[in-house]
């Protein structure tokens, strides 16, 4: 793979509880990791009727340096201009055999819960 190809920026969050100080719930909120270079490669996209309202889904590859820390809990944040873009639910971690250790393929979705 070529290093021209990785040139989206791309933040890396993972899930983190912060306790609400005015009701002491636990909120659900993202920490973020690192940003990095990344490769987003498009699928597919489907479109289908839950409670009522079309909503889309995209899968995503994104293809990022190879780490050993990423986990499939965690969303990718695609930055444009600095400023946060599309959010990817990562729905699983693969090491690309073509490359070694060299990339991760992570095989994302967006669109129906921004991510969350």
């Amino acid at each position: 793979m070529e290093a021209g190809e990785f040139r989206h920026r791309v933040k890396l969050q993972s899930p983190t509880y912060v306790q609400d100080p005015v009701t002491g719930e636990n909120v659900l909120s993202w920490a973020d990791v690192q940003t990095v270079w990344a490769k987003i490669a498009p699928l597919r996209a489907r479109e289908f009727i839950a409670s009522q309202a079309t909503q889309s889904e995209i899968t995503t590859e994104i293809f990022i340096r190879y780490r050993t820390d990423v986990q499939p809990t965690w969303r990718v944040t695609h930055m444009v201009n600095g400023v946060s873009g599309t959010t990817y639910n990562i729905h699983g971690v693969m090491q690309d055999k073509t490359y070694g250790n060299v990339t991760l393929k992570l095989m994302c979705g967006s669109g129906v819960n921004d991510g969350e």
